[in-house]
């Protein structure tokens, strides 16, 4: 491949060469998309999968992995081929899309605040139980996550991403090897098989669905971009970056269905939906393995949830303010390389969406969370996905993608298997909604 003029992967927007072939010692955005698209949440559905269901789904899970490489790879190949961010593409679809993505990151980083600073503080108060409320630790956690993000740009962001997702591989791949996996029924459910049970096919696709990742997915083009990777010469890295991103999200969600199958569906314990199941799985561990892998486990936790709230704190802002620049520039086409400059990161759009995933969320803390909103918050999560699908289709398989760059055979089919999977799970949480008490 010849040399092509980009920008460093430092995020200074200084000029250099791409590479010549793809190497591992560029990966980095792959790592950040992993670390935070695999939440508590991720953790503990796979987990009570492999808790009701035993190996059975473990092909669903890696399923879910291969849907979630099409999305990424989709995203970054939008930004990489055309130079132009993902939002700039969607609003070249119409004002819909514009709509769609103000109520969307309104709402939803309104909620999503409070539930990742509750996550992240529940291990931290089962590490110290005598230090502080919970809520207390869930506000510590929002403002360090605000000092953190405002203060360093995504050279930093992304190392500190990089150690945080090595204890997460670390405490999930000790515990699949704690547990003793029976690997012949492992293989076995590598399978596509059904569990015999009742709506087991929408609990299958709850958890291909599952498997890391909303709106992080979209902010991966933006990764790369902050990386210094702007134009085609970083393709192929870009696509190996992506590639050994879903291999760890497989690894740790593969994990945690070891843990779940063996641990506790050998011995037909349940535990609770949501982050809640991962304090007792803790408290299961320290009565089989002892004090130690019990906290071993809770750091692990600590580090998953962390990752996911810096991951969103960076991300996601970088969405809102290349939003806020489009539509201050009247239309003008939205560049890459205006995201790899690092200006972006201290725009005050970018950290003014900070100081609303901080701020605003902390009063749910204390409050509760308002019940129509989070009806909305649960429908217009849903609906994402499907929307990102769709429209990186329609982007890719049109000219304002260079032909060389368009979609093939197996990206359309990728997307539209993603595409209609969201759409499914979308309807069902639409449908499963108490609309008679919202209204």
């Amino acid at each position: 491949m010849a040399d092509t003029t980009g920008t460093t992967g430092t995020g200074t927007g200084t000029a250099t060469s791409a590479p010549r072939k793809s190497s591992w010692k560029y990966i980095g955005p792959g790592i950040v998309v992993a670390a935070t698209g695999v939440g508590a949440g991720d953790l503990v559905a796979t987990l009570i999968a492999g808790s009701n269901f035993g190996y059975t789904l473990l092909w669903a899970a890696v399923i879910g992995c291969l849907v979630k490489i099409s999305l990424a790879e989709a995203a970054g190949r939008w930004h990489l081929s055309t130079g132009r961010t993902l939002f700039d593409g969607w609003a070249s679809l119409g004002r819909w899309t514009t709509w769609f993505f103000v109520v969307y990151v309104v709402i939803w980083g309104f909620v999503y605040g409070a539930a990742a600073m509750s996550s992240s503080a529940l291990p931290l108060q089962a590490l110290f139980p005598d230090v502080m409320d919970l809520k207390w630790w869930g506000v510590a956690c929002g403002l360090v996550g605000l000092v953190f993000v405002w203060f360093n740009k995504y050279a930093v962001f992304e190392k500190v991403m990089t150690v945080l997702v090595g204890v997460m591989f670390v405490v999930t791949v000790y515990l699949a090897i704690r547990v003793t996996p029976n690997l012949g029924d492992a293989f076995a459910g590598l399978l596509p098989v059904l569990p015999d049970e009742k709506d087991s096919i929408l609990n299958t696709l709850g958890l291909i669905g599952g498997v890391g990742g909303t709106i992080t997915l979209a902010a991966y083009g933006y990764w790369v971009n902050a990386k210094g990777w702007t134009n085609t010469g970083w393709m192929k890295v870009m696509r190996l970056d992506n590639r050994v991103a879903y291999a760890t999200t497989g690894i740790f969600v593969v994990s945690m269905l070891f843990v779940g199958a063996e641990l506790l569906h050998s011995a037909d314990v349940a535990i609770a939906s949501g982050d809640k199941g991962l304090i007792q799985l803790s408290d299961i561990l320290e009565d089989k393995y002892g004090t130690a892998t019990a906290k071993f486990f809770l750091i692990g936790f600590f580090a998953t949830s962390f990752t996911s709230l810096i991951g969103v704190w960076h991300g996601v802002s970088l969405m809102f303010a290349d939003f806020v620049a489009r539509y201050r520039s009247r239309g003008e086409a939205a560049r890459g390389e205006e995201v790899a400059s690092g200006e972006r990161e201290k725009s005050w759009p970018f950290r003014a969406y900070l100081l609303w995933l901080t701020f605003p969320p902390i009063v749910l803390l204390f409050e509760g969370q308002p019940f129509r909103l989070i009806i909305l918050y649960g429908v217009l999560g849903a609906a994402f996905l499907p929307f990102l699908a769709g429209t990186l289709m329609w982007l890719l398989n049109t000219a304002r993608t260079p032909r060389e760059w368009r979609n093939g055979p197996l990206s359309n089919a990728m997307l539209a298997i993603a595409g209609l999977l969201f759409l499914v799970l979308c309807v069902k949480q639409v449908w499963d909604q108490p609309w008679s008490e919202f209204f």
